[in-house]
């Protein structure tokens, strides 16, 4: 059985994310990661905050503090929101980490042995008033291919286009706002990816066939225009420093690593940070050097494709050495917010903490995973969030939940009910779960989170509409038995529910499996059988009725969500 390493694009540190950074990396990657854990798979999930780069030292001179500090705050914030999410990283690390320095300076080492790192003399923007060269986004301006007032001058996000700095129209300095720049002469690294395009090409030709078109078509897209050599160096305080014991010249001159250089780095620097952590139990290089057993699973956004699918592979290829290459890319399109794009530049749209002070996690887990931008951008509204909370959750699975165990509270007691021998509601039943099931499980294996969110929400309905079929609370004046074995079987629904639906849900999850005293409940997953058979809680069982599920979103509720955030004008 192959293990299974799943990396979700770094998070940069400059601030607290919104719920487009969360539905295109970190929560699918966890959704993905416990439904294989759950299914006896040996799983890494590894990410981090990525820490260097412009934004990084433009966000902490606002901050008032050095950066270093701003970095450690920063991820310490960071990684409590996403234990908030319920995020099951086995390691969350950071890119300023000493095992990424080591890791990325020995890349480039191999590099430059191999003839794919040349040093050259370039002519780079100067900024007068800030008496410094400007780093790529230390430079914005207009993007010459979409018109983006707001272009980056290493990409701009609107469009997804790679740039340079030379490329923007009404370029000005990020830091000053001065549009006094000149161009001046200084020396850089420079990555050879033509020499290793060819490469690229026939790596993408043998693993990228089953990729979603989203992911395929952005690399090949990148190959189509030609792979060009690319500085790989730049003039910034912090950074991953270019080793005097190779480039002397250029460590003296302060030169550090691009941050699109090191950062993918990170996902085997962070696996290193893990391993140290207890090196006598945890081999980090058993993941990602000669790792022939292991497949690796990477979740992104879109703008995210480009240097994952062309130019860490190249930097891979590059080094001459069997490093893990990514198998499967699971590439997303925009989430947006009332038709704008979240933006953490511009503070728009929900962000992470702001979500888990309105509402518990579970509701934006769920949310998030059956409304994701898998084929094309999504557009989250407030009417749309709350019709999916109150259908979906609160209706569908909460009420279920609460009034099978309530009603049979009131009438069996805090036992699991015995009733008579499962008939053919209930053969038919178990049939139909585990068709649903077998649904479900196809849908996450392929990794088509929208369609496994409505084969699960399947899973419940079929719950409801044998509640609605069988009618204990009318069959009970008739048949006492007949209603116990409905509400026995309604109640081993909802065992089965809090395993399967763990992935999406994991809090409400606990508190449904928490509601049965089971004297052994190790189940991880449900077989085909088990499914079937719906009798992993016997009668006799001590049970309780937990709080609420799942609260429903009031018109109130809506509106003060509106005023807070915005509505359908603020797009």
């Amino acid at each position: 059985m192959a293990r299974h390493l799943i990396t979700s694009a770094l998070p940069y540190i400059n601030g607290i994310k919104h719920l487009g950074n969360m539905v295109g990396s970190m929560l699918p990657a966890d959704v993905y990661s416990r439904y294989l854990r759950q299914r006896g798979h040996d799983v890494l999930y590894i990410c981090a905050t990525d820490e260097h780069g412009t934004p990084a030292e433009l966000a902490a001179k606002a901050a008032g503090l050095p950066v270093a500090e701003f970095c450690a705050k920063q991820h310490d914030a960071q990684k409590a929101i996403y234990d908030g999410f319920g995020l099951a990283f086995d390691y969350f690390g950071r890119s300023s980490s000493q095992q990424n320095v080591e890791i990325t300076q020995h890349f480039a080492r191999k590099l430059k042995e191999n003839g794919f790192i040349e040093e050259r003399a370039i002519r780079q923007v100067f900024s007068i008033a800030d008496d410094r060269f400007l780093p790529d986004r230390y430079i914005v301006g207009t993007c010459p291919h979409c018109g983006y007032d707001k272009a980056r001058g290493d990409q701009c996000e609107n469009c997804t286009r790679v740039l340079d700095p030379t490329d923007l129209i009404d370029a000005r300095s990020a830091i000053s706002g001065s549009s006094e720049l000149e161009v001046r002469e200084t020396k850089h690294l420079f990555l050879l990816q033509s020499k290793l395009a060819g490469e690229v090409e026939a790596w993408i030709d043998a693993v990228g066939g089953e990729w979603p078109q989203l992911a395929s078509s952005i690399a090949r897209k990148w190959l189509t225009e030609g792979l060009h050599d690319r500085a790989i160096t730049r003039d910034l305080e912090w950074g991953v420093p270019v080793p005097a014991d190779t480039w002397p010249e250029l460590a003296a001159e302060g030169k550090v690593f691009y941050v699109w250089f090191d950062a993918p780095i990170e996902y085997i620097g962070a696996t290193k940070e893990w391993a140290d952590l207890d090196p006598a139990a945890r081999d980090w290089k058993s993941w990602w050097y000669e790792a022939d057993d292991v497949r690796h699973t990477e979740f992104m956004a879109k703008d995210n494709v480009p240097f994952h699918t062309v130019m860490f592979p190249a930097t891979q290829l590059g080094v001459r050495e069997p490093w893990k290459m990514v198998d499967f890319v699971k590439a997303f399109n925009w989430l947006n917010y009332y038709g704008g794009k979240f933006s953490t530049s511009q503070q728009r749209g929900i962000f992470t903490d702001a979500a888990l002070e309105l509402l518990p996690a579970d509701y934006w887990r769920y949310f998030l995973m059956a409304n994701a931008p898998e084929s094309d951008d999504t557009s989250f509204t407030w009417e749309l969030f709350s019709s999916s909370v109150n259908k979906d959750l609160a209706d569908t699975l909460g009420n279920f939940v609460n009034r099978v165990l309530s009603f049979s509270r009131k009438r069996f007691g805090d036992e699991v009910p015995a009733g008579k021998a499962a008939g053919e509601a209930e053969q038919k039943l178990g049939a139909e779960i585990a068709g649903l099931l077998a649904e479900y499980e196809g849908h996450m294996d392929a990794l088509q989170y929208r369609k496994a969110a409505a084969s699960l929400r399947a899973l419940w309905s079929a719950g409801n509409s044998y509640l609605e079929e069988k009618a204990p609370w009318l069959e009970i004046k008739t048949d006492e038995e007949g209603a116990a074995l409905t509400l026995r079987t309604a109640m081993n629904l909802i065992h089965l529910y809090a395993v399967v639906s763990e992935p999406f849900i994991p809090a409400s999850a606990k508190a449904m499996r928490g509601a049965f005293s089971l004297a052994d409940d190790n189940a991880v997953w449900v077989t085909e059988e088990q499914a079937k058979a719906l009798d992993a809680v016997p009668a006799g069982t001590p049970f309780t009725v937990p709080p609420v599920l799942f609260a429903k979103i009031t018109p109130e509720d809506l509106e003060s969500y509106r005023e807070r955030f915005g509505g359908d004008d603020a797009g």
